[in-house]
């Protein structure tokens, strides 16, 4: 079933000059319930023009009163992660427009609403998602708020994460904070001196973080980013117990700035959100967020071509 959604974007997406056009229909085991793409204008040629056109139209056949989709993940879920698979085929605005239109249309019915803001939280929010996406995440956030069928206690919970995804966007100035050396001096995150500066939040007890660790020591990129004196490591403690964070200082690097939050005030105050550990940010030289919360891959990719 995967294959048959691909198969059908990747042709929405190129057209098919002087071939006949298949039918959108995606074929299932309940003949009475299916998900129908709407294709695009055959005057629509150009690839992101025909992404933009799918992605606005994505779910005009939609039945969103038809509750029965909730139960058949192999056609409403699928169909969700093929919409969200179109994202970075078009601008961030044609997204978010879309991404808003289709919760608009889902609030029809309150059990297919949630079900909808589920898989979001899911697929653009979990620390886990391959696809995640904070940016996209914002406006599913902002229409569980602004929505008349959710109940204002939950609510709660939405505000607070759009709270936190408003904060350190990119492109924005991060917020400062002070850090503490092992040796009790201290410093702050606006004061370091760099063209780019990594933001390393990190636990010594974590596996992944260890794991991140080593990929940042083991790379050549990175190693060289620093020697040039282009990037600046800034390894931050965020929790209480410095107990293990200090038997743990050999594994930092010296050249890293290794530190602890000294009043965990990062954590208490939201100053970042910490949904997981490791998290890392890129930021550039007047500390401006380049990438957020983003990956190691991703994060060695951009300073190798950069």
């Amino acid at each position: 079933m995967k294959y048959v959604y691909i198969t059908m974007l990747l042709f929405f997406f190129t057209g098919c000059s002087g071939q006949k056009k298949e039918n959108a229909n995606i074929p299932t085991p309940d003949t009475a319930l299916q998900f129908t793409l709407t294709e695009p204008p055959a005057v629509l040629t150009d690839p992101a023009e025909r992404a933009k056109f799918v992605i606005e139209h994505y779910w005009d056949n939609f039945d969103f009163t038809d509750i029965r989709y909730i139960d058949a993940p192999e056609i409403t879920e699928q169909a969700f992660v093929d919409f969200i698979h179109i994202m970075p085929h078009t601008t961030y605005e044609a997204g978010r427009d879309a991404i808003v239109k289709m919760l608009k249309k889902a609030e029809v019915n309150s059990d297919m609403f949630h079900y909808f803001t589920e898989l979001y939280e899911k697929y653009l929010y979990d620390p886990n998602s391959p696809f995640r996406d904070e940016e996209y995440y914002i406006p599913v956030l902002e229409s569980i708020i602004a929505s008349d069928i959710i109940e204002a206690t939950d609510k709660i919970r939405p505000m607070h994460l759009l709270d936190l995804a408003y904060k350190n966007r990119p492109g924005e100035q991060a917020l400062d904070f002070t850090y503490t050396l092992a040796s009790g001096k201290e410093g702050t995150l606006h004061d370091i001196s760099a063209e780019y500066t990594l933001l390393y939040f990190y636990n010594p007890d974590c596996h992944s973080c260890k794991e991140v660790t080593a990929s940042l020591v083991a790379s050549p990129t990175i190693d060289q980013a620093i020697r040039r004196g282009k990037l600046n490591i800034l390894a931050v403690y965020p929790d209480e117990d410095l107990t293990a964070w200090k038997e743990h200082l050999s594994e930092i690097p010296s050249r890293w700035i290794n530190s602890y939050d000294d009043g965990t005030h990062i954590k208490n105050e939201d100053i970042y959100d910490l949904k997981a550990i490791p998290t890392l940010y890129l930021l550039g030289e007047n500390k401006e967020v380049i990438l957020k919360d983003t990956t190691f891959e991703i994060l060695e990719s951009f300073l190798k071509y950069n």
